[in-house]
């Protein structure tokens, strides 16, 4: 057996005859080149990388997997940018660019909650059978461009609108909208019927709205109409119609319906530490007050607040009936004070009517409003060559402004009104009117403050919709089992 310095021997031998063999290669190599007037070729080897040849080949692969990470990361950004960048809510028409919140791609997301990228959202710890510590499972949502779309249709007295919006992690994104006046309430008042050529008007936009749905795939929607359809004796008549006609199903909602509907949708817009909230809607035919007792809510807040739906009542007054009975377009301080009495008579019939008014003696009251009448108010308060939902949505006004504003309304020539770019020819004879049920509503209960919004049924509808198929859904965990030391039990 040879001796341990005999192996170390042998071993340097057949190192010096490696690198005598590896000296040869490369001077066959040289030969080669000289042979073939520089075209180098590669030797032949026994299909057993060096060591440098694989630290060359793992760099080549961690740049071919960089490259295609950060492809793909390209990619899906590309594809879930907003359409239109916005968070908010947007309608086509001028006058409602707009909540949805166009608001193409945008909060109507309930709309003060922050925007958030739906592809960062934080992954659950695997640590249970079903995805986190405690085993329950999560109900995640899915990212913008895979959650199936919703749509919500408000046919009122004087206009038709469409928001189609799609879910994510804390409201909703829009990607359309649609806002058109078709003043199908037009003579109802007088007549108890809808015109032909108010019918025919309505159909018109329920046909693009039709067109809309069906082009973006629209999964789930709720199409409602309200007063004009509820106090036409051939509304449901004209519900059939639409149906054959566009393919719409409609329903005709009642009064206490689209009260709750008003509160969820501009429920994120009330003030965290207020004890109550008068929310009105003045509409077309109909104006919904609506008082939230807030004083033992706990911390609830947004769609949440319409359990503490205290009182309500629908007035059977709106822009249109109300400026077709007095007249909208020369409105004299006489007439205007005519109006203003024709909508308080009505305020009467409405139940706790003392009780708020010593809820409102607190000072932790405040009026909430949504409505063309408010916006367009917020609108010409802020000197607005061009109205610009961002801007009025939200906007907070005291009440000696509110004031000052009905005031410089009223005083405005008809013509003044027409070429005001916050309200324009469409609203011009309707506009006072709406100043009018408001006033009423101002004397009867004086909040310090009233908030604008330019968001309402829609938005409600979405928010309902959603949250009944629970994709803002989180099981809540149940207690944490073995936290800390064991206690000593006696």
């Amino acid at each position: 057996m040879a001796n341990p310095a005999q192996r170390k021997k042998k071993r340097r031998g057949r190192r010096r005859s490696t690198q005598a063999g590896s000296t040869s290669a490369v001077g066959s190599g040289n030969s080669q080149l000289e042979a073939t007037g520089g075209a180098l070729t590669a030797p032949q080897s026994d299909g057993v990388p060096s060591a440098k040849g694989k630290k060359a080949a793992n760099r080549r692969g961690r740049k071919r997997w960089k490259a295609k990470k950060h492809g793909s990361q390209a990619e899906q950004i590309v594809q879930t940018k907003p359409i239109g960048g916005t968070t908010g809510s947007a309608d086509t028409d001028p006058a409602a660019a707009v909540n949805g919140v166009s608001k193409p791609e945008g909060t109507h997301r309930p709309p003060e909650a922050p925007v958030r990228d739906p592809q960062f959202q934080r992954r659950p710890r695997q640590r249970g059978p079903e995805g986190n510590r405690h085993g329950h499972r999560r109900h995640s949502l899915p990212t913008t461009g895979n959650a199936p779309l919703y749509a919500a249709l408000d046919l009122g007295t004087n206009n038709c609108r469409l928001l189609i919006a799609r879910p994510e992690e804390r409201g909703f994104r829009v990607v359309d909208a649609y806002s058109r006046i078709v003043r199908l309430g037009e003579g109802v008042g007088a007549h108890r019927r809808l015109g032909d050529a108010a019918m025919d008007r309505a159909i018109d936009a329920l046909a693009q709205c039709h067109r809309k749905l069906a082009e973006r795939g629209v999964e789930r929607s709720r199409l409602i109409a309200t007063e004009a359809c509820r106090a036409a004796e051939n509304g449901a008549d004209f519900i059939s119609r639409v149906q054959a006609e566009t393919g719409l199903a409609l329903e005709i909602v009642n009064r206490e319906t689209e009260a709750r509907l008003a509160v969820a949708g501009c429920a994120s817009l009330v003030d965290h530490d207020a004890d109550g909230v008068i929310l009105f809607d003045i509409g077309g035919g109909s104006s919904e007050i609506v008082w939230l007792d807030l004083r033992n809510r706990c911390g609830a807040r947004g769609y949440a607040l319409t359990r503490f739906i205290r009182s309500w009542i629908s007035l059977p007054v709106g822009v249109v009936n109300l400026a077709e009975r007095h007249g909208g377009v020369h409105v004299t301080p006489d007439i205007f004070e005519a109006m203003v009495d024709d909508a308080a008579d009505h305020l009467a019939e409405f139940n706790l009517a003392d009780d708020l008014s010593e809820a409102i003696s607190s000072g932790k009251v405040h009026m909430l409003g949504t409505s063309g009448t408010v916006t367009t108010l917020a609108g010409v308060h802020l000197g607005l060559r061009r109205y610009d939902r961002r801007r009025v949505d939200g906007t907070w006004l005291e009440d000696t402004q509110v004031g000052g504003m009905i005031d410089q309304l009223r005083d405005m020539p008809y013509e003044a009104r027409v070429s005001n770019p916050c309200i324009g020819e469409d609203r011009a004879d309707l506009v006072l009117a709406g100043c009018a049920i408001l006033e009423a509503i101002r004397r009867r209960w004086s909040c310090p403050r009233l908030r604008v919004a330019d968001r309402g049924l829609r938005e409600g509808i979405l928010t309902e919709l959603m949250a009944a198929d629970g994709v803002w859904a989180r099981r809540k965990n149940g207690p944490r089992q073995g936290r800390g030391r064991p206690r000593n039990r006696q």
